[in-house]
């Protein structure tokens, strides 16, 4: 089957696709060469095309009023990338890692034909060029996988994969339903010996459980002992935790009930379910817990408190909120930061711009120090309720008062400035994140940028800011490729839309079946037919996929 950016080339050549491939000095050549290949809008914004004009505003007619922030552009590592290790190596990362990722890429189709490709690849393998890469692309699990197997393999006498690249090679198996092969690397990792710990196995119950694998997450528990992990209180409370937080709190009261008898349970146990009971809105069942857990002499605490108060704030029931607060003065259990923050954020999300206000004041008056997360949801308010001078204020406050952002501060900025309409502002916070290090974007830091270009159809910027995660080791996800397939499909970009319908497929992800019949419905009104058949070829081919895992699970677990 011809790629998609094959086929459509046959079809169209824009004229400045054929210009960017020329200006073989420009970022977009580069770029494209490395990455997309693609074919691109023709309402590139002059802004990008001329980055050093005096340009503020995108949205202008003659989109001349924009600046791209010069620390965006260069894609190419500084000269002096050395990072030194714990052993005292030092690796020149860049290089390598490219290399490796470019092996990666052209050998989409397996693990098996990954791992025949890098055999022919000399890079010394370390603890931290294995984890950067695994990083790098954590959403495509058979380039993963085959890197895994390569770097496993003992290629270099002396070399064993960390406890560390096994768990999170378990983790990425076990996001895409490869339990087949996630158990039998758990097999391996216990015939080896020493990797096999409570972090593994809570990976492993954590993506079952995600899956609605209820029966498999409590069994896996059960094989704790056999993988040579010890099944405690620690171990239980962590099975609850998870199927509580993944929408099965009754299944983690069974277990509870099971397992008492056998596993003392301890504050934290009643804690686990009191959150689960409270997070699907069965208040009457967390008071059950909470008076059992009385009874059983565990005093309720700041966290027992904290998960009712939550449920209220979800139920925008603010005055049983107050009432909780009063119960805990009356019982010496002072409320904390976070329990504070979540009723500002809550009154945020709620536009009660000033009572969320007066609650950080309390907070403040009652000697509690604000910290990141609070300051977060104070410019989430702010920034819900218009006033993003404020929010920029806080932000800047932060500095002054020594308080380091996190990602999640720039996340809230940068979707905030972009509900605004503030692109360039947008891109400059994605800048300042990316020129200070202090904290590394995700994939929801770029998320609302993309939706922005995508609206406005700037392909090609959507091009450059997946290379920026890609140079970043930010692997695109399947919430990424939709926004990117849905959104340049409703803005008649078909073409893209195809092209990453493609290369999520090629990627062992499955596009949700509303976004594929978008896409097919779209490319049937345009009589886009030859397109319409790769694309339901595409579907087929990722349903089988699938299919193939889910029974390759079924063999095994039986």
């Amino acid at each position: 089957m011809i790629p998609f950016r094959q086929f459509f080339a046959r079809v169209v050549v824009p004229l400045e696709f054929t210009h960017a491939r020329k200006n073989k000095g420009g970022i977009l050549y580069s770029f494209c060469n490395q990455f997309c290949h693609s074919v691109y809008s023709p309402k590139l914004p002059y802004w990008f095309l001329n980055p050093k004009a005096n340009n503020s505003d995108p949205n202008s007619i003659s989109d001349d009023e924009f600046v791209l922030p010069d620390k965006l552009v260069p894609l190419n590592p500084k000269k002096n990338n050395d990072i030194t290790w714990d052993d005292g190596s030092t690796i020149d990362f860049h290089a390598e890692i490219n290399e490796i990722a470019q092996i990666l890429s052209s050998n989409v189709g397996s693990p098996e034909s990954v791992l025949l490709s890098l055999r022919r690849c000399d890079i010394k393998v370390s603890d931290g060029l294995v984890n950067k890469v695994l990083c790098r692309f954590s959403n495509d699990w058979m380039c993963a996988f085959g890197f895994f197997m390569w770097a496993r393999a003992g290629m270099q006498p002396g070399y064993n994969l960390s406890p560390e690249s096994y768990n999170t090679m378990v983790d990425i198996l076990g996001k895409f339903k490869q339990f087949d092969l996630m158990w039998g690397l758990i097999g391996e990792m216990a015939k080896i010996g020493g990797l096999v710990s409570l972090e593994t196995m809570k990976k492993a119950m954590r993506r079952l459980a995600r899956a609605g694998w209820w029966i498999e997450t409590i069994n896996a528990f059960k094989e704790f002992e056999r993988f040579g992990v010890k099944r405690d209180a620690l171990a239980m409370n962590a099975l609850l935790d998870i199927l509580s937080k993944e929408r099965s709190v009754r299944r983690a009261h069974e277990v509870f009930v099971e397992m008492k008898g056998q596993i003392p349970p301890d504050g934290a146990t009643f804690n686990c379910l009191i959150h689960g009971w409270c997070k699907a809105r069965k208040l009457d069942r967390a008071y059950e817990t909470l008076k059992e857990m009385r009874e059983l002499g565990f005093a309720p605490c700041v966290i027992t408190y904290t998960s009712l108060l939550e449920a209220y704030c979800l139920d925008k029931n603010f005055a049983m909120v107050i009432s909780i607060l009063e119960e805990m003065q009356k019982e010496g259990c002072a409320p904390n930061v976070i329990t504070y923050t979540i009723i500002v954020h809550s009154l945020g999300k709620a536009k009660q711009t000033k009572e969320a206000m007066r609650i950080y004041q309390k907070m403040k008056t009652e000697g509690i120090v604000p910290d990141t997360s609070c300051y977060n949801s104070l410019i989430y308010t702010f920034g819900r309720a218009g006033k993003l001078s404020d929010a920029y204020n806080l932000f800047n406050e932060m500095n002054e008062k020594k308080i380091a952002p996190d990602t999640r501060t720039y996340n809230t900025l940068i979707s905030i400035t972009c509900d605004h309409g503030e692109i360039a502002n947008a891109l400059k916070l994605l800048a300042k994140m990316s020129e200070e290090n202090l904290c590394k974007p995700e994939t929801r830091t770029y998320f609302p940028i993309l939706k922005f270009c995508c609206k406005m159809g700037w392909v090609k910027i959507i091009l450059f800011l997946l290379g920026h995660m890609f140079r970043r080791d930010i692997s695109i996800d399947l919430g990424t490729y939709t926004l990117l397939i849905n959104r340049l499909c409703r803005n008649g970009y078909l073409a893209q839309s195809c092209m990453f319908f493609e290369e999520m497929v090629l990627k062992g992800l499955v596009p949700k079946e509303d976004t594929y019949n978008r896409l097919i419905e779209s490319l049937e009104r345009r009589e886009m037919d030859e397109a319409k058949k790769k694309v339901e070829e595409l579907m087929t081919n990722a349903q089988n996929m699938r299919g193939f895992g889910n029974l390759a699970s079924n063999m095994t677990k039986s």
